[in-house]
This record gives C-alpha cells, sequence and structure tokens, in this order.
C-alpha cells in the first residue's frame, strides 16, 4: 500500500500548509512503514496533474488523501469519479461545504483522518456535459452546480483579494444586486421542458455551497437524485432578506422557492443583456451553458461518515 496526499498548502489563508506536518505525522504513526508521497501543490494546474499521477500510480490498496479547501475537494472528486479508487478528504479550507455535505468532520483533522481506518462509501455524483461537444470529457461535481444570481456571487468572491475567507459572499451578494435582473431560463427536466425566468437554478448533490450557502437544504448525495431550487424572480430588498434564511435553509417555505427533484437536467439560459449564463460547481467555474446535468449514483468512492 503506498498513501498519496495532495495538498495545497495556501487553503484557508494558510491553515493547510500549517497543519500540514502533523497531518504527515499522523499517518505515518497510523502506518507504520507503509510509503507515503506527499504533494505540496503550487496552483490548481498543478494540483490537478498530481492528482492525475497519483491515480495512475495507484492499486487498489492505496490510499489517495487530499487536504485543502472546496477547490482541492472538486479536483480530487474528478481525479477518482468512477474509478472505483477511494478518497480521503481533509477539509482545511474557509467554506468545507462537500466536507460537510458528506460527512467529513471539519476542523478536526485528526477526525477525518481516521475515517481511512473504515469501509469507504459511494456516493452520487453530478456528471456535468456539454451537448455540443459529447466526446469531451465531463467535469464532476459533489455539491451544488450554480447558475443564477448565485453563480454571479460566487464569480465575484472568486475574483475579491478583499476581504478573505466566507466574507468575501455577503460582499458580493452587495454588490452583484446593484446590477442584476432575473435570467431567462431553459430547462429539460427528466425530458420535460420549462421556459421561466427566475433569479436562480440550484442543482444540488450534498446541502450547501458558498461558505454554508444551505442552496438545497434537503439534498441527499445518496438517494440518486438532483435536488433544484428554483427561485422565482423577486425584486432586490426581498432577496436581500431571503439571504439568512438561505444561510439557515429555512427559506424553502417562501411562495417565491420551487423544490424539484430530478435524475437529469438541461440547462441553457441568457442574463438580461443577452449573456450566456455561466455555470459553477463546487465554487469553481465550469463554463458557459448549455450543459446537461446527470445525477450518477455511486460514482464517487470515499471515506465519509453519514451525510447531513
Amino acid at each position: 500500500m503506498t498513501i498519496h496526499l495532495v495538498a495545497n498548502p495556501t487553503s484557508g489563508g494558510g491553515r493547510a500548509g500549517r497543519i500540514l506536518p502533523r497531518v504527515v505525522e499522523r499517518i505515518r504513526r497510523t502506518y507504520p512503514g507503509v510509503p507515503m508521497v506527499v504533494q505540496r501543490t503550487s496552483g490548481f494546474d498543478h494540483a490537478r496533474e498530481c492528482l492525475a499521477m497519483a491515480v495512475s500510480a495507484s492499486g487498489p490498496e492505496d490510499r489517495i488523501v487530499v487536504m485543502g479547501g472546496d477547490g482541492m475537494m472538486h479536483l480530487g472528486v474528478n481525479a477518482v469519479a468512477e474509478t472505483g479508487i477511494p478518497l480521503a478528504m481533509i477539509p482545511a479550507g474557509s467554506g468545507n461545504d462537500l466536507c460537510r455535505g458528506l460527512g467529513v468532520p471539519v476542523g478536526e483533522e485528526r477526525a477525518a483522518l481516521d475515517l481511512m481506518a473504515g469501509t469507504p462509501k459511494p456516493f452520487d455524483l453530478l456528471r456535468i456535459s456539454q451537448p455540443s461537444a459529447p466526446t469531451t470529457a465531463p467535469t464532476w461535481v459533489g455539491s451544488i452546480v450554480a447558475s443564477g444570481f448565485d453563480a454571479r456571487v460566487n464569480l465575484r468572491a472568486n475574483a475579491m483579494t478583499f476581504p478573505r475567507g466566507r466574507a468575501q459572499y455577503p460582499v458580493a451578494v452587495a454588490a452583484e444586486l446593484a446590477t442584476f435582473r432575473p435570467i431567462h431560463y431553459r430547462l429539460v427536466v427528466d425530458g420535460q421542458v420549462r421556459e421561466l425566468d427566475a433569479m436562480l437554478v440550484a442543482i444540488g448533490n450534498t446541502t450547501s455551497f458558498g461558505g454554508g450557502l444551505r442552496m438545497c437544504p434537503e439534498a441527499d448525495p445518496d438517494d440518486g437524485l438532483l435536488d433544484i431550487t428554483i427561485i422565482h424572480p423577486v425584486g432586490r430588498a426581498t432577496l436581500v432578506r431571503m439571504f439568512p434564511a438561505i444561510y439557515s435553509g429555512a427559506f424553502t417555505h417562501l411562495d417565491v422557492v420551487e423544490l424539484v427533484r430530478a435524475r437529469s437536467v438541461e440547462l441553457s439560459g441568457t442574463l438580461a443583456d443577452g449573456t450566456p449564463l455561466t455555470v459553477m460547481g463546487d465554487g469553481e467555474e465550469i463554463g458557459p451553458v448549455p450543459r446537461t446535468i446527470d445525477c450518477v449514483p455511486g460514482a464517487l468512492l470515499a471515506y465519509a461518515q453519514e451525510a447531513e
């Protein structure tokens, strides 16, 4: 057995780099004599390369461990999806939404590492493909696919240099509200066509993204279904008032909120100025619509507890 640890030392404002030595030491004590390869990543592309090499070098008894924030978890998920290689996750970012959604302890690297002693569990993943490029490899998402106001906020927050961490999202919400208008969507939900205007359409495998925005609070990552949250057009003041309830997940009773479950969604749409929507997944930019999102049961094998 070989343990491959791929870590982003800058995650969580440098927290991942600070705890990395004790994570390595605990793994060595728990698995004495087991070879371990430790990769400290220097950027997104380097992390992708490190994980691809780890997967290609892994046998059935090996372990792949990824440490960092949701971006690193996203890369880890894409590296092992449908390979049958189990993934261990050590959350060390500012949001850690995917880990929370899969039941991996956050802020307790020891407890997260201890999960490797158990049996990995199968979880669903969201597979995002391009209808216009069917031979292009899909992108896999573990938490939520965002496409509307939530995606615009995510994009803006990703580009911000101040403030850092979870404080970016409230600031980005306020900035995006100044110009945002409802989006025209075309959805094909399990074969049924819908044309509608909405503030956002979020498609979830787990409950939250963006550092705790519980956009799909009833999502279950092992039920074989997508959870779709639609917020129909509302005024800016109403949307602002809704956001605290989105963090708690207590907004779904509102008349402007619609919840749908499905196995597949074809998503397209345009902003008010005619610009195609940008799809985000696990907080990362996926690209413009149209996109097809399918739920693939058991596509991820991970060391995790029961999901929330």
